[in-house]
C-alpha cells in the first residue's frame, strides 16, 4: 500500500508545524488567562486600576445579580481562577467551563448595549468582549491546552470533540442556573 505524503510533510515540517500550534496555544492562553485573571482580581482586590470588592459587588446588585456580595465574588474568583488555570493549562476543560459559564452572565448583563461595545454618546457597553472570551475559552477546551502546559502528558489530560462539548455544557447549565437564582433571589 502506498502512503501519500503532502509536501510539507514529506519536507519534514510536521514537527515544526507541530511546535507552531503548542507555541500558538501557549500565547493565546499566555495572554487569554492573563486578561481574565487581571479582570478578577480587578474585581476582588481593585489591582491593575479595579473597582475593587465593595464597588463590584454594589454593581452586581445594580443589575440584578443579589446578593451582591455572592455574585460579584463569585464572578470574580471565577474569572480569577478560570483565567489562572487556562494561562497554565491546567484543568483545561473544566477551567473552559467556569469561564464560559461566567461569561455567559456577562452576555446576559451587557446584552442591553447590544452586541458591540458602544461607549459614545451615552451607549451601554456591549456583549462583545464577554462572547469573545466565551469563544476563546470553548476553543481551548476543544484543542486542548498544547504540548506547553501542566495538564500535557499527565493522566487528567483531555480535550478534543467529547471534552469541548462536555464543557460548553456544563458551562450552560451552570449559566442558567446562575441566572434562574438571579432570577429568584
Amino acid at each position: 500500500m502506498t502512503q501519500i505524503t503532502s509536501p510539507a510533510e514529506s519536507a519534514g515540517t510536521v514537527g515544526t508545524r507541530d511546535s507552531a500550534l503548542d507555541i500558538g496555544l501557549l500565547a493565546v492562553r499566555a495572554v487569554f488567562g492573563g486578561l481574565l485573571a487581571i479582570h478578577g482580581s480587578q474585581k476582588l482586590f481593585g489591582w491593575f486600576d479595579g473597582w475593587g470588592w465593595d464597588a463590584t459587588t454594589a454593581s452586581f446588585e445594580e443589575m440584578g445579580y443579589n446578593p451582591g456580595k455572592l455574585f460579584g465574588t463569585l464572578a470574580g474568583l471565577t474569572e480569577l481562577g478560570g483565567g489562572l488555570l487556562l494561562l497554565l493549562g491546567l484543568a483545561t476543560p473544566l477551567a473552559a467551563a467556569a469561564v464560559i459559564g461566567t461569561m455567559i452572565n456577562a452576555m446576559n448583563a451587557t446584552w442591553s448595549g447590544g452586541v458591540l461595545a458602544g461607549t459614545e454618546h451615552g451607549h451601554a457597553p456591549g456583549a462583545e468582549f464577554a462572547f469573545l472570551f466565551a469563544v476563546a475559552a470553548a476553543a481551548i477546551a476543544f484543542t486542548g491546552p498544547g504540548r506547553y502546559s501542566l495538564d500535557h502528558g499527565r493522566p487528567w489530560q483531555r480535550h478534543g470533540i467529547a471534552w469541548g462539548s462536555a464543557a460548553i455544557a456544563l458551562a450552560a447549565i451552570a449559566g442558567v442556573i446562575t441566572l434562574i437564582l438571579k432570577s429568584a433571589l
